[in-house]
């Protein structure tokens, strides 16, 4: 009889460990499950940071976990995290926080060309039945401007591309993408069709005349990066997570190779790396990519099977770059250098490291002639002692002015027939609801906006006659100014809008250049 108690009394123990343990693995499964939902496209997949900083055991530590609660419940003043009191409940937040606080940085997942072959989804099947002219009235297509919605939450329904004439500043249709878009592409051969990239690293092939998804692909798990070849042909996408980029197809999006992004960095290690930027070029058929953690920039040539030039030692955390001299010279910004290097993509060779200010981010690159000088600008994304944007002269390779600004910068914007280049704060206050306007010709700041919310991604008109501005956070809206007298001239609502993207650029290749300006190469 003792040794029948002492069984059921063990065989108890032992459910109760098994199911103490089911309990908590399941426990860990659903919490995992909730920021991949809710999460994982600001802060990464692997919990490695993305757009907003990682969040893991490591970088959590000795963080209050009360500090952390009443954060996810309340937001994050002026930035894109919104308040998640009502969407979840106490109880997930608070296990959420605890499965924050002891859970590492995941590896990095496999995302295979097989894996991308299978989320390859055809929406339309039969082309020719798209129409062959815009169902809207448009002047040109240049006129197109592309906005990336995210949507209050980064995803449902109000996360999409919406597309406005730049001339009537009128909606002309939107595109629904599920989770938030980030970035929006066009093709420089043919205007009807737009590629758009989302924080989860799904591209849609938009058909711009009908405003319908022709094809879509999931290329990762996140991570913004995406080119477009000269002839229009492929697509380059990069990610963070995992650490590969992809060329496609530019009109099935079928996945033609995949490259595995590591090498030696200027320290000398051997790393793994998140994709940077990439980028196509009117100088040649060839991307570029910059690997950010290995500080090398590759060119892919777009022939045979993609072969690869590598340049090593370019900086340490590259990230976002622009291109000069007719696409013949690169820009790429290195966040922990503090510099901006010069390579010339023809020769494949860095011409010169110039200083950049702290943490150097060009967004999508401005560049000016003035007074027969190429002049580039470049900003600053952090707080840093000394907040400037940095000018330099890009026919020489030399650093001209640093002005003061407000606070950190995102993404200077420019065009020729306007005459300011303008720069979006990003600081954590009130200053973030602020546009500074650049003269070109003194460089000093002679302006400063309150759009009325966080102000993002100021973008010109494709004629150059307006400024268009993200009012996100707290304003909801797109605002239109006249680059001129900067009145203020529309209001477009929208739920967190983000990046904002003029098809003229496939003609200026870099904002703030004529076409007649950006032809000859040095």
């Amino acid at each position: 009889m003792k040794i029948k108690i002492k069984i059921k009394i063990l065989s108890a123990a032992m459910f109760g460990i098994l199911s103490f343990g089911a309990t908590a693995a399941d426990d860990s499964k659903k919490m995992n499950a909730l920021f991949q939902e809710n999460c994982a496209g600001c802060h990464g997949a692997d919990q490695g940071g993305y757009i907003a900083p990682a969040l893991n055991s490591e970088t959590l530590k000795g963080r209050s976990p009360t500090a952390l609660r009443s954060l996810i419940m309340t937001g994050s003043f002026d930035t894109l995290m919104p308040p998640f009191y009502g969407k979840l409940a106490d109880d997930d937040i608070r296990s959420l926080v605890k499965h924050l606080q002891t859970t590492p940085k995941q590896p990095n997942p496999a995302w295979t060309i097989d894996d991308m072959k299978k989320s390859l989804h055809v929406h339309i099947k039969d082309e020719s039945t798209l129409p062959n002219k815009p169902t809207y009235t448009i002047d040109s297509m240049d006129n197109v401007i592309g906005v990336a919605a995210r949507g209050k939450y980064g995803r449902g329904d109000a996360s999409k591309a919406v597309f406005i004439n730049s001339v009537t500043h009128e909606k002309i249709g939107e595109v629904h993408t599920g989770t938030a878009a980030h970035i929006i592409e066009f093709n420089p051969t043919n205007p009807r069709w737009a590629y758009v990239k989302t924080d989860t690293a799904e591209i849609f092939k938009i058909d711009l005349y009908s405003m319908q998804i022709v094809r879509s692909i999931k290329t990762g798990m996140n991570g913004p990066s995406i080119g477009i070849s000269r002839d229009g042909k492929y697509i380059m996408a990069g990610s963070f997570v995992p650490h590969n980029a992809v060329i496609l197809n530019a009109d099935t999006l079928e996945p033609l190779k995949t490259f595995e992004l590591e090498g030696v960095d200027p320290d000398g290690k051997q790393v793994s790396s998140d994709s940077g930027m990439i980028i196509g070029t009117p100088f040649a058929d060839i991307f570029a990519i910059a690997l950010e953690n290995a500080g090398q920039v590759w060119i892919v040539d777009l022939k045979d099977d993609f072969p690869v030039t590598k340049i090593t030692n370019v900086g340490r955390h590259l990230h976002d770059a622009f291109l000069t001299h007719g696409g013949r010279n690169l820009m790429v910004a290195s966040y922990d250098d503090s510099i901006v290097a010069a390579i010339d993509l023809k020769e494949r060779k860095i011409i010169k490291k110039l200083p950049a200010g702290c943490v150097p981010h060009v967004g999508g690159g401005s560049a000016v002639k003035v007074d027969g000088r190429t002049l580039g600008f470049g900003t600053n994304f952090g707080d840093c002692d000394k907040m400037v944007v940095s000018v330099w002269d890009l026919d020489k390779m030399e650093l001209v002015k640093q002005i003061p600004v407000l606070g950190g910068t995102e993404s200077p914007a420019a065009h020729a027939n306007a005459p300011y280049v303008a720069v979006d704060i990003i600081s954590k206050d009130t200053r973030a609801r602020a546009i500074q306007l650049i003269d070109k010709k003194s460089l000093e700041v002679v302006k400063t906006l309150d759009v009325g919310g966080h102000a993002y991604f100021p973008e010109y008109s494709a004629d150059g006659k307006f400024l268009y501005v993200s009012a996100g956070y707290d304003g909801n809206e797109v605002v239109v100014y006249n680059s001129h007298t900067l009145e203020k001239v529309a209001t477009l609502p929208m739920e967190s809008p983000a990046g904002i993207f003029s098809r003229g650029r496939v003609k200026y290749m870099t904002r703030g250049l004529a076409p007649d300006e950006m032809k000859g190469a040095k």
